[in-house]
């Protein structure tokens, strides 16, 4: 085996690697992504009913 071959499959090898560790943050990336849009909506449904339960308090 020539020192080009296994200079190539070196650097195919890293590819491979750079590869599935793009995808693998991409997915994660978006996981998180959806969970923390789901997490802001359930807080903001906790802030619009505590406004709720203030504004009855000074009403009342």
């Amino acid at each position: 085996m020539d020192w080009g071959s296994i200079i190539f499959q070196l650097l195919m090898f890293a590819f491979l690697i750079a590869l599935a560790s793009a995808v693998f943050f991409a997915v994660k990336s978006l996981v998180m992504r959806r969970s923390s849009e789901s997490s802001a909506a359930q807080i903001e449904k906790k802030l619009d009913r505590i406004i709720e339960l203030l504004e009855k308090q000074s009403k009342g």
